[in-house]
């Protein structure tokens, strides 16, 4: 029996992990101070529990995110047939000195390791602190255009 959509469950099936493990940035929704929503790109880290991304501490999003933490994850390839992971999840923020080690870790999978060191190394150059945020999920869905399709679709 296929795991239904909102099951924790669709993170290890194998159209997940491989969209956890690209280069593919996580669209990130939300809604601001001003109650109009945002969805931004943003680099991610799983860490097979949660999703861990790093902020400077000066960024709109983390007000936004304070006030409100629910949010929603897209992570979306450009390949037919499309795979899609959709999460529901709250955001917890956490400030801390130099940079946070899943941004690093982030920044040598999208870049390569020298790339993505150097990278690490300029930031922590720009910003003496940033803000580790964390997204528990709590709702799951996975499309893969060949198993797994919209609910609108009548399969």
């Amino acid at each position: 029996m296929p795991v239904k959509q909102g099951d924790l469950g669709l993170l290890q099936h194998p159209a997940s992990r491989e969209l956890l493990q690209s280069k593919i940035p996580a669209r990130l929704a939300y809604i601001a101070i001003d109650g109009t929503p945002r969805v931004i790109p943003i680099w991610f880290h799983w860490n097979g529990t949660e999703f861990v991304m790093g902020t400077p501490p000066k960024a709109p999003k983390l007000k936004a995110l304070a006030k409100n933490p629910k949010v929603s994850l897209t992570i979306d390839d450009n390949t037919f047939p499309h795979k899609v992971l959709l999460v529901r999840g709250t955001a917890h923020l956490e400030p801390m000195n130099g940079v946070v080690p899943e941004y690093a870790m982030a920044a040598e999978r999208y870049f390569g390791p020298d790339q993505g060191k150097a990278w690490v190394a300029k930031m922590g150059q720009m910003i003496p602190s940033m803000v580790r945020i964390t997204i528990t999920p709590d709702w799951v869905g996975l499309l893969d255009f060949q198993t797994r399709f919209p609910s609108a679709l009548p399969l």
